[in-house]
């Protein structure tokens, strides 16, 4: 029987079947216009919910999972580096799929599309809600209404992000492997020089295996030093370790959940693999709760990191933005479920914070260890 156990390795959720996710910290875009990828200023931390199981809502221990700490319009975005085989992943902002804006599925689907293609999504900022654009993922609590899953079902029962990958089924995975395989092997040496030789860094040139990673500066990679430097975390307890803060009896979270934000250039990928190439069962799926600062330190006894840098200030630094655009790749239509749902503002008012857009120059173009295992519940 295939493992389906998700694990924390670091802050990186690794789900069977290769895949790797990553939450990041991010500056909020304006609710106006259309922006570059704004950059990555740290990870957040992620904690298995089953090592609070005294300190968390009954809900969430049912649920089980993993929780990471957000700010009220904290903006994040998902990286998939580090995905090492095919696999197709669904992604839910309260059980709603970010991609097609359906309900959620226990099965990959088309017509609309309900997932994105790892590793060529290389990450995923917000909803896909318009031709080669998407609306920035925001926190905001339940209640008001301002979440995705509020303004498409009605009701705010779920919250939080949930993934699930399907891997590509045993014929097609045994032929990706052998095509790696045989991609790998070194070619006879080509004489010096005349047809045949290797043009440096002319087309088929490898790319470098970190494009894209923060080891490669890539988009998301947080800048050495001053603002965009990725930000300390609180090392979680020790094992067997007494907590920082007294534990306290389970009581009801400030529940959080997405909502969106400003519109950036970014495209959500068209699948151009049939849809039986993949399983039809999942190959591990798991439900990210997202909690307020306060709660995260009752809970866990560690400080959330601090809030965010505002924009005004990563700008005058002079500090990247990012365009990405492969050429190869079909940007997927939005659905108008997904388009019709307004940013977080209509419901919070206005943002006060300074806008400072980004100089021409400071737009770069992009392209043309196992550990606990994470308990999946009932939801």
């Amino acid at each position: 029987m295939a493992d389906t156990t998700v694990r924390i390795d670091g802050n990186t959720l690794r789900l069977p079947g290769g895949v790797a996710v990553r939450f990041i910290r991010t500056l909020r875009l304006p609710e106006t216009g259309t922006h570059p990828l704004p950059p990555g200023l740290g990870e957040f931390p992620v904690r298995r919910v089953a090592d609070y199981a005294d300190r968390v809502p009954e809900a969430w221990r049912a649920r089980g999972g993993v929780m990471l700490p957000v700010y009220l319009r904290e903006a994040m975005w998902l990286s998939f580096a580090g995905t090492s085989e095919p696999a197709a992943l669904q992604v839910g902002v309260g059980k709603v799929c970010a991609v097609s804006g359906r309900p959620w599925s226990d099965r990959p689907a088309r017509g609309p599309q309900n997932y994105v293609v790892l590793p060529r999504q290389p990450w995923l900022d917000g909803i896909n809600s318009g031709t080669g654009t998407v609306r920035q993922f925001v926190a905001v609590p339940l209640g008001l209404g301002a979440t995705v899953e509020g303004q498409v079902t009605g009701e705010e029962v779920w919250g939080g992000v949930q993934l699930q990958s399907f891997p590509l089924n045993d014929r097609e995975l045994a032929r990706w492997r052998e095509e790696e395989r045989r991609r790998q092997v070194p070619p006879a040496p080509a004489p010096p020089g005349g047809y045949g030789a290797a043009m440096q860094g002319g087309y088929g040139a490898a790319m470098p295996a970190a494009f894209g990673s923060p080891a490669a500066g890539g988009y998301g990679a947080p800048a050495a030093g001053g603002y965009g430097a990725a930000m300390p975390m609180a090392a979680p307890p020790a094992p067997g370790a007494a907590p920082a803060a007294p534990a306290s009896a389970p009581r009801a979270a400030a529940t959080m959940g997405l909502g969106v934000g400003g519109s950036m250039r970014q495209e959500v990928y068209q699948d151009d693999r049939p849809l039986s190439d993949w399983s039809e069962r999942p190959a591990g799926r798991v439900f990210v709760h997202l909690v307020t600062p306060p709660e995260w330190r009752r809970i866990t006894g560690e400080a959330a990191p601090p809030s965010p840098v505002d924009r005004a200030a990563y700008t005058s630094a002079g500090l990247p933005w990012f365009d990405y655009y492969d050429e190869e790749a079909e940007d997927l239509a939005p659905t108008d479920t997904l388009q019709s749902v307004k940013p977080v503002g209509d419901w919070l008012g206005d943002d006060h914070e300074p806008w400072q857009p980004p100089t021409p120059g400071q737009t770069q173009q992009l392209k043309d260890a196992p550990g606990e295992p994470v308990e999946d519940g009932d939801w």
